[in-house]
């Protein structure tokens, strides 16, 4: 039987109408401060929180509810007599639902970083009163979600109220109250620059269910940060096509996120988080085309990212292709005629573009955690150390640093081989550096001659080198710092290929 009922919300969407149908029910209502005042405004009979504490709201409403004649209310096993006995002393009613959500601390740090104002915002009453009646979930029902409210009453009504409903209002509750929790720990954390805290606290929304995971025997779920930016896939809006599965998610978000190193109009072929094709043009159709036909045969059934919008001229090339997905900032009208004629065909349009800046690169392993930071320096022909007799041209210059930022989002061992904003050849995840040259040379040929080659790592031996010129490639850009140097640097002399140390490797597990 519920009785009483403490309501003490800060998102009061729909707590008038919830609170009129305990009303209904006979339920008494203990509310404080603004609620109360809402709750009366709208003719609800409502008990004050003072006068069941016999004590007003203090030190500006930071204290209202924790005190004993509340809490002992909500936290008394009603099976055992000596708690009821020790209510009974003390004339303390028992609570039997607490309806409570959170002063609002996430909404305020999007808003102010202040730390005052994000102080103001930590709600101290409300989390102990939910991990009060959460605790004691057999004995009291606990509402943290405004979507639970018309559940509730009819529960109530129909008296179908269960020990396993109880639990997973339960579960609810305490994960609110951690990712409360974790949400001013990481606020903390930033403050005081403590980028890797002893304890690393994290907080996840899902987004959805996933039909499987990255094979059909799989369960999986796609969750979204909370503060993360806009413009990547946590954040697109699909227009069309089949649910997103798990591999169309890692694979949209290393396309998107390489096109979003590039100014100029660019468009990447992703197969299995690999880019097969990279290009650059002053026009996207261009690029798109470009980057396809860089290797159309590992194109097929890929993932396509744009960084411009997807236009009538893009869309042709397109409708004629076995894609998976397009990513792009936004589709013409024009481009979407087309394309929703290919009805699995999955758009996701992001509106606005920019590098995503996220604090941790986060990944698991057996039994544990690794986090790292993001962040890569941009590069420059300033940035880059010419070791070689020959320095690279102008041009060569250019490709290079097209060249290297395309391997940021290849996985090792890997080369990328570049000439006139295209890739013209990608060797990706090879065990041996040679090997991936190899790859990269079989695949195609006499496109590699004259172009330009990027390796994410350094080159342990000089039979990379020799490899790459035997393919024709006459510029190469690398991070230096092999006991080798000497010897692969001598090797370029010979090729006449010029070569450039970056001092940043590229290794992509």
């Amino acid at each position: 039987m519920i009785k009483t009922a403490l309501i003490s919300v800060s998102d009061k969407n729909g707590i008038v109408e919830f609170a009129k149908e305990l009303n209904k029910l006979g339920i008494k209502i203990i509310s404080t401060g603004n609620t109360a005042k809402l709750l009366q405004k709208n003719k609800i009979k409502v008990m004050q929180a003072s006068e069941v504490t016999k004590f007003p709201e203090m030190l500006g409403g930071r204290v209202k509810s924790v005190h004993p004649n509340i809490f002992a209310g909500i936290l008394a096993d009603r099976k055992n007599k000596k708690h009821l006995k020790e209510l009974k002393k003390q004339n303390i009613d028992l609570i039997d639902l607490v309806v409570v959500n959170f002063y609002p601390f996430e909404e305020t740090l999007r808003k102010c970083l202040k730390l005052k104002e994000a102080i103001e915002n930590i709600d101290i009453g409300g989390p102990s009163l939910v991990r009060a009646a959460a605790k004691n979930h057999e004995n009291v029902l606990v509402v943290v979600d405004p979507n639970d409210y018309n559940g509730i009453i009819e529960k109530i009504k129909h008296k179908k109220i269960n020990k396993d409903y109880l639990k997973n209002l339960a579960a609810k509750a305490f994960s609110y109250t951690a990712h409360y929790d974790s949400l001013i720990n990481s606020y903390f954390n930033k403050i005081i620059k403590n980028n890797y805290p002893k304890v690393l606290n994290l907080t996840f929304r899902k987004i959805q269910n996933l039909r499987y995971g990255e094979n059909p025997h799989q369960t999986a779920a796609f969750y979204q940060d909370i503060f993360v930016e806009h413009g990547n896939v946590a954040t697109a809006k699909q227009l069309q096509g089949k649910e997103l599965s798990y591999n169309n998610i890692l694979d949209v978000d290393a396309a998107f996120e390489l096109v979003k190193e590039f100014d100029k109009p660019t468009a990447a072929v992703i197969k299995h988080t690999n880019p097969s094709g990279v290009a650059s043009a002053d026009k996207i159709e261009g690029a798109y085309k470009r980057a396809y036909e860089a290797d159309p045969k590992s194109a097929f059934g890929s993932v396509i990212a744009l960084n411009r919008n997807c236009n009538l001229e893009t869309a042709k090339y397109m409708k004629h292709l076995f894609i998976e997905v397009v990513i792009c900032p936004k589709f013409d009208k024009e481009a979407l005629v087309i394309l929703r004629k290919k009805k699995n065909l999955r758009l996701l349009e992001t509106q606005i573009i920019r590098k995503t800046k996220t604090r941790f690169d986060v990944r698991t392993v057996t039994g544990g955690l690794l986090a790292q930071t993001c962040y890569c320096q941009e590069l420059t022909q300033k940035n880059l150390k010419a070791v070689t007799k020959r320095k690279p041209t102008k041009d060569e210059f250019k490709s290079l640093i097209f060249a290297w930022k395309v391997n940021k989002h290849v996985k090792s061992n890997s080369v990328v081989f570049v000439k006139n904003d295209e890739t013209v050849g990608i060797g990706a995840g090879q065990m041996s550096r040679v090997d991936a040259v190899d790859l990269a040379v079989m695949k195609n040929g006499d496109k590699i001659k004259g172009s330009v080659m990027s390796s994410d790592a350094f080159f342990p031996f000089r039979d990379g080198v020799d490899q790459a010129a035997k393919a024709g490639v006459t510029a190469i850009i690398q991070p230096g710092g092999s006991i080798r140097d000497e010897e692969v640097i001598a090797a370029a002399n010979d090729h006449n290929i010029a070569m450039v140390f970056t001092g940043i490797r590229l290794f992509k597990h």
